[in-house]
């Protein structure tokens, strides 16, 4: 028979650490304030919580480690919001984004969880931020943060 392990979205008494970016800022706090409904909603405690803002999505990863590094949280939200203009700086931003965040996930026993929006246009990131009402309905803060809930229940049962 095959050992199967999946994680279950139960937040009871965990720590989670959250790194949003500051550019783009309205739609950054649909995303924070969606994954943080989330995790209310799923009983995680106010005072499990710590929010850490960071000036874009570039400076993200860095910030992400610190929190690991402090080894004292379940799982690491980073969210962002990287729109596309009319030059090659939304690629290297969003790539080195994703790399950094991608890097700490492999090195930390932490679930670091990708929450950056990278879109081609400022409606298709309203779109991923719950709308123009901001709900919680394909909010990407809010599914981000069910995955984190996720992670940290599945880390435990493989621990």
């Amino acid at each position: 028979m095959v050992n199967l392990f999946e994680g279950e979205v139960k937040g009871g008494g965990c720590r989670v650490a959250i790194v949003v970016s500051r550019f783009n800022t309205f739609i950054t706090e649909k995303l924070l304030s969606s994954a943080l409904d989330c995790l209310k909603q799923n009983g995680v405690p106010d005072e499990n919580i710590d929010v850490a803002w960071v000036p874009g999505a570039f400076e993200i990863p860095q910030a992400a480690r610190k929190f690991c590094e402090r080894n004292r949280y379940e799982a690491v939200i980073c969210l962002g919001a990287v729109i596309r203009g009319a030059t090659p700086h939304f690629d290297f931003v969003a790539g080195e984004c994703a790399r950094g965040v991608s890097n700490l996930a492999m090195e930390f026993a932490t679930p670091v969880l990708f929450g950056v929006l990278t879109t081609d246009s400022v409606e298709q990131a309203e779109e991923r931020a719950g709308g123009k009402s901001g709900s919680n309905s394909g909010n990407k803060g809010w599914e981000t943060a069910l995955a984190a809930l996720e992670m940290i229940n599945l880390y435990q049962k493989l621990a």
